[in-house]
């Protein structure tokens, strides 16, 4: 690890303990606009999981203190009554296609961040995945905490033990064996990061309006790495968080974001086109094995502070 890299961990890593929800409030109260907080979660088919976070959020946030402003639910696309559970437990549920109607929606979690930012306005914004279980209001306060105790920091991520089954620390796969690997041979800089795939962070919306989304599963790897770009390793940072339990993908979902993310890595690398933008996986069928052809992710949005709607939202 370069040692500048093991300078930052001591700097920038941090528990969610250290900046405890008195002192948060306090700086929330003190200049409660420029510190204004958004929570997104994007959500697909989540009706199981989705209600317990937003009313833990709800109940610890935003009633008990008064430390996020507004929680929205972005749907993208459920079969399932993840609307209508998000919507009985407090969220403001958002239909990603009723957002930015002209430019037609595509499928993938990094469609839905971004179109997020035209439909919140916290200053801070701050992610979190829907399916998570016995969901804790650190995700959210211990991300969102550096960046209203220091106007330096820009973008943190959550880290935390995954469990895999009844296997402490086997969670992750795709980060062990594609993000980290990519990160620590073309990255090094950001080989600190624990948990660089997970989807709880906090960013200022300042620094994501002019990031780039990858439209599916590399937006996570994406934001990171350009981030670094834009504002450098001093101005992000990380924060324990404890354990996060969630629904684990079968092993040729996991297949394919492994492709999404090595594209979003490649894209970054050379600024090229894949030559060949599929991946094709095999199932076990009557006669033998199946090929089954996948497309990955080959399409980025640009910039939210290039859009027009988005633009003039701001001036108004």
């Amino acid at each position: 690890m370069l040692e500048e890299v093991e300078r930052w961990l001591t700097r920038r890593s941090w528990s969610s303990a250290d900046r405890p929800l008195t002192r948060l409030t306090e700086v929330r109260a003190a200049d409660p606009h420029r510190s204004s907080v958004s929570v997104v979660l994007p959500a697909l088919n989540e009706e199981a999981t989705v209600g317990a976070i937003v009313e833990t959020i709800r109940r610890e946030l935003m009633e008990r203190v008064r430390l996020v402003d507004e929680l929205v639910v972005i749907d993208s696309g459920s079969t399932d009554a993840t609307a209508a559970v998000a919507a009985a437990a407090g969220a403001r549920v958002v239909h990603r296609d009723a957002i930015l109607p002209r430019i037609p929606a595509l499928p993938g979690k990094g469609e839905v961040l971004w179109r997020s930012l035209l439909v919140t306005s916290g200053e801070i914004v701050c992610f979190v995945d829907a399916d998570l279980k016995d969901f804790s209001a650190d995700f959210v306060s211990g991300t969102v905490g550096p960046l209203l105790t220091d106007p330096s920091v820009q973008f943190v991520k959550a880290m935390y033990d995954r469990p895999l089954g009844d296997s402490a620390g086997q969670g992750g796969r795709v980060t062990e064996l594609v993000a980290r690997p990519l990160l620590n041979l073309h990255w090094p800089l950001l080989a600190g990061f624990v948990q660089p795939l997970g989807g709880e962070y906090a960013v200022r919306r300042s620094l994501l309006e002019r990031l780039p989304f990858p439209v599916g599963y590399g937006v996570e790897l994406g934001l990171l790495v350009d981030a670094l770009h834009t504002v450098g390793l001093d101005a992000m940072g990380q924060v324990d968080v404890g354990v996060r339990v969630h629904r684990h993908q079968d092993g040729q979902a996991l297949g394919r974001m492994a492709a999404a993310i090595y594209r979003t890595a490649q894209l970054r690398l050379s600024r090229g086109h894949l030559v060949r933008p599929a991946l094709t996986q095999f199932e076990r069928g009557e006669g033998g094995f199946v090929p089954r052809t996948h497309a990955v992710d080959t399409e980025e949005r640009p910039p939210m502070r290039e859009i027009a709607e988005y633009a003039a939202r701001h001036a108004a």
